[in-house]
């Protein structure tokens, strides 16, 4: 009887390719934290820059066409400013829109053909403002003060107005100014 050796079955040789590539996907993840953590240096962000339409609009200038007293309800005199005139549509429609300063010696006096209830608004108004409704017999009725910058939230007169005044915000506190005051204007 011959005897026959056995062969032990040959070894499959096994591929390294799977071993290589986790390898490799390990060396990229790697590179990227180094870089991203190590190496690169972090630039400040900009803030967006957001910008109105309104920012687009040349602003107006003050142009002096007459003068304006304050009057305490005794008649003392308080503070003088000049005024800019608004007494037609499109003039009451501009009023102080898309002026980004005014002078605290400076204001608007909106002159209306009858006297009635008048409602304004702070669209397109870059600065807070001092409103003053007027009546026909030149007394302050309804003082709006500090009025929020491009809000359209109605300010109502209250009680019938002939005659706005606008001028700078904090104005009528610094000068004590309160309804029952009066005014007196002349103009070109």
């Amino acid at each position: 009887m011959s005897k026959q050796t056995r062969k032990a079955p040959a070894k499959k040789e096994s591929s390294n390719l799977p071993r290589n590539i986790l390898i490799i996907v390990v060396a990229v993840l790697l590179g990227y934290f180094v870089y991203e953590f190590v190496i690169k240096k972090d630039e400040p962000v900009p803030p967006p820059v957001i910008q109105r339409e309104t920012d687009k609009v040349p602003e107006p200038q003050f142009k002096k066409e007459g003068d304006l007293t304050f009057l305490k309800k005794s008649g003392e005199k308080v503070k003088d400013i000049e005024i800019e005139i608004a007494d037609n549509g499109p003039e009451r429609q501009q009023g102080l829109m898309y002026r980004r300063s005014m002078d605290e010696a400076k204001g608007m006096l909106f002159i209306f053909p009858n006297e009635e209830l008048q409602g304004f608004w702070m669209k397109n108004t870059y600065i807070p403002l001092d409103i003053m409704f007027v009546n026909k017999n030149k007394e302050i009725v309804k003082i709006h003060k500090n009025t929020t910058p491009f809000s359209e939230t109605d300010l109502p007169s209250v009680k019938p107005a002939m005659y706005v005044v606008e001028t700078v915000a904090g104005f009528a506190d610094k000068y004590g100014l309160s309804e029952g005051d009066k005014i007196e204007f002349n103009y070109q």
